[in-house]
Formats: structure tokens, C-alpha cells, sequence
């Protein structure tokens, strides 16, 4: 069990800001390299768009990891371990049926799907190569997912850091090698991006299979003498995982609605928010540790009846939150032109992606408070709730980009304000439930 010091919240959060980084330092790296090696912004502008769109799949398995996670610490607080075992196979199971499914998805529907709505066919081709190759990393994702629910339901979140550091620096030499052509290596461009991501994928991938079959935690909870694929383990990671599978889902599919409506505004407006979206993804590095650890909290200190530390847990989740905050994305407020030379240095889009960045940070401080009131609906075993509450939200998202980008055909400045509406109806619904509604003794 948990304690509430801020040491240990710390212990548990620090590694899950690094695990969160990948795909951060993923795209981050894409998009350094790439922006170097297509002085056109095309490369860039189709790598930008497909990775958003992988993330956005990934989420989906994502919110099954998130269940099972969630179902690992409550069985740990009610020192139920016995039932361990059976949430880890059927979280192996449930996410080898999605990534499959998402897999054939991209390989035969998507293509068609960009060449359609894209305003921009050269686009649209590059997007479709880089999203091809890069889809079959789901596979990998589906094993690290179930591994990392695991150890972080336990509290072993360095496992997590591990891992992170094993992905994110084989992408960095990999984006090197294959981008570029170095070491004798040809040079692939956008493909080699992809290819390099997989493969990086793949290597954090396995150190967490090694690491799993010898780990102390493996032997302690006996978790493969009670690994299997049981029904009612699977019914019961599904009603839990599957609203966070689509929350995930819809949120991320939301944003690429977003860029899409924007890439039929123009190239540049396209450029510009891509450039946005590079440096937006730094302010998820706390905000999405702080939301695994709120879970895994607020899921323990439930499964153990303690109600009374659940507003001190949010108070110092959000304290903590603030201050990383700052620390990684104080440079969107002081030094926003800098920041956005580091990952595009053409000169026609720093000045306008600079004031945007300001201008939107804010916003992420919102999210920041926020978001542990709505992953305390997660922790809480609230799924649907919290689905519910997203399905609204996005709603509201949608509705705002369309009557801001399509109606009023403002300037992409403006059209950026869509953030504030976003984070603001979260925290309102989230605050609202919370307050109105009896949610603490809903125990899964």
C-alpha cells in the first residue's frame, strides 16, 4: 500500500513522466530530424499528421492498459492477488484482438481514408507509407502495455522509466541511421522514421518481457501459477478498460479532425500548428505521469475503504503537477520562438508558431489542475462516467474548431482558443460528478 508523503508520490510519478515521454521524444525526434532532411515542410507536415494518427490507435490499447492497471491495484488493496494473474492474461488477450483489428484497419482502409479527405494527395501518399509501417509496432505495444499495467498498479514504476529511456534512445540512433543514410545505411527519409519508431518500439518491448520473467514481483504475487484467460476476468477488464479504451480514442481522433480541418485552411496554417503540436506534447510528460499515479492512488486507497485521504491525494497530485509543469514547459511562456527553432528552424513559420505557443499555455495549466478530478473518476472504477464525460467534452471541442475554422474562418491564432474550451468543460464536468454524485464506494 501506497503512502501519501510526497517522496513517495514522487517514486511513482517521476518514472511514469519518463515512460510518457516516448512517444513525445518519438515524435519530437521525427520531427527534428525530418525537418532537416525535407527543407519542403511536406516530410514534416506528413510525418506530424501520421504520427498523430498512430498515437491515436495507441490510445485505444492504451485505455485497456489503463484498465488493467486500475483492476491490479484495487486486487492489491483488497489483497485479492490470487485474481492478478487473470486480469494480466486477459489484458494480453483484449489487446491482441484490438491491435489486430486497428492493424488491418490501417493496412487496408486508411490509405483510402487520407487520399480522401486530404486536400493535399502528396500528403496524403506519405502519411499513408508512414502509417503503414509504422501500425505493426501495435504488436509490440499490446505486450508492453500489459507489463507496464502491471507494474505500475504494484507501485514499480523505475521498470517503466527503464523501458521509456531503452525506446526513446533506440529512436534517437535509429532516426539517425535510417533518416539520413549513415553508418553505410541508405537513406530512407519518412519510411526510415517509421521503421526506426518500430524497431525502438520493439527493443523497450523486450527488456520488459526479461525483466517481468525475473522480477521479484513475478515470484511474490505468483503470477504466472494463476496467469490465464478467464471470462469473467476478460468481462470485467472490458466494462472497466473498454470506456478508457474509446475516451482515449476519441480524444486523440478529435485532435486529428482538428489538423485535418486545418490542412484544407492551407499548408502554412498546417505547418504552423504541427510545429504546435510538437512542443504541446513536452506539457503531457507531468500531466500524464500525475494522471497514472492519481489512478493508481485513488484505486488503492478505494480498494482499502480509506476515503479520507482522497482530497489530500488530489491536493498534492495537483501541487506537484503545477510545479513539473513549469519546470517542462515554462519555456512555451519566456523563450516560445526558441523552442520551436529546435524543431523546425524555418524561418517562415517561427514568428506566428511563437506567439500561438504563449498564447496557449495557459490552457495546459488548466489541464493540469483538472486533470486529476477526471482520472479520480478513472481511478474510481467510474469508466463510463468518465467516457461520458469525455463523449461531451470532445463534443463541445468539435463543435468549437468547426464554427471557428469552417464558419468564421478566423486566423489559426484564434482558431487555437479551441484548447481553453476543451480543458475548461473537463474540469467543469469532471468537478461537477464528483461533487454531486456518490462515486467513492463503487468498488470493481
Amino acid at each position: 500500500m501506497l503512502d501519501l508523503k510526497y517522496k513517495t508520490i514522487l517514486k511513482v510519478a517521476v518514472p511514469l513522466m519518463v515512460s510518457s515521454f516516448i512517444q513525445s521524444v518519438i515524435l519530437i525526434t521525427d520531427a527534428w530530424f525530418i525537418s532537416r532532411y525535407d527543407q519542403t515542410s511536406l516530410s514534416f507536415d506528413a510525418v506530424g499528421n501520421a504520427g498523430l494518427i498512430y498515437v491515436t490507435v495507441f490510445m485505444a490499447l492504451a485505455g485497456m492498459g489503463d484498465g488493467a492497471q486500475i483492476l491490479i491495484a484495487r486486487r492489491i488493496g483488497q489483497k485479492n492477488t490470487d485474481a492478478i494473474g487473470r486480469i494480466f492474461g486477459s489484458s494480453i488477450l483484449s489487446n491482441f484482438i484490438i491491435a489486430l483489428i486497428l492493424f488491418l484497419g490501417i493496412q487496408f482502409i486508411m490509405p483510402d481514408m487520407l487520399n480522401y479527405y486530404s486536400k493535399h494527395k502528396d500528403l496524403a501518399l506519405l502519411q499513408g507509407q508512414f502509417i503503414q509501417i509504422r501500425s505493426f509496432a501495435l504488436f509490440f505495444a499490446m505486450i508492453t502495455l500489459s507489463i507496464q499495467a502491471f507494474f505500475l498498479a504494484t507501485g514499480k514504476t523505475w521498470v517503466v522509466l527503464v523501458a521509456a529511456v531503452i525506446t526513446a534512445t533506440s529512436n534517437i540512433l535509429l532516426d539517425y541511421l535510417l533518416i539520413f543514410g549513415n553508418w553505410g545505411l541508405p537513406a530512407m527519409g519518412l519510411e526510415g522514421a517509421a521503421i526506426a519508431n518500430t524497431i525502438a518500439d520493439a527493443c523497450g518491448m523486450t527488456f520488459l518481457i526479461i525483466f517481468l520473467i525475473f522480477s521479484k514481483e513475478r515470484k511474490e504475487l505468483e503470477l504466472f501459477s494463476h496467469f490465464s484467460i478467464n471470462w469473467p476476468s476478460f468481462k470485467e477488464l472490458f466494462k472497466i478498460g473498454s470506456p478508457l479504451m474509446f475516451q482515449g480514442f476519441i480524444a486523440l481522433a478529435t485532435w486529428t479532425v482538428f489538423f485535418t480541418w486545418i490542412e484544407q485552411m492551407g499548408k502554412y496554417e498546417l505547418t504552423v500548428s504541427q510545429n504546435i503540436r510538437s512542443i504541446y506534447f513536452l506539457a503531457f510528460i507531468p500531466i500524464s505521469g500525475f494522471a497514472g499515479t492519481t489512478k493508481t492512488y485513488i484505486s488503492q486507497y478505494l480498494g482499502n475503504k480509506d476515503y479520507g485521504a482522497l482530497r489530500t491525494i488530489q491536493r498534492r497530485i495537483q501541487f506537484l503537477t503545477i510545479i513539473f509543469l513549469f519546470l517542462v514547459f515554462h519555456g512555451a511562456l519566456f523563450y516560445p520562438r526558441l523552442m520551436i527553432e529546435f524543431i523546425n528552424p524555418a524561418e517562415a513559420y517561427l514568428d506566428k508558431s511563437a506567439e500561438i505557443m504563449r498564447f496557449v499555455a495557459g490552457s495546459i495549466m488548466i489541464f493540469g489542475v483538472v486533470s486529476v478530478y477526471f482520472q479520480t473518476i478513472n481511478g474510481s472504477g467510474n469508466t463510463m462516467v468518465s467516457f461520458i464525460i469525455e463523449f461531451i467534452c470532445v463534443g463541445v471541442y468539435i463543435i468549437a474548431a468547426y464554427l471557428l475554422i469552417k464558419v468564421f474562418k478566423l486566423d489559426i491564432f484564434w482558431i487555437w482558443t479551441v484548447e481553453y474550451v476543451y480543458f475548461c468543460a473537463l474540469g467543469l464536468f469532471s468537478i461537477l460528478y464528483l461533487r454531486t454524485f456518490d462515486w467513492k464506494k463503487k468498488i470493481v
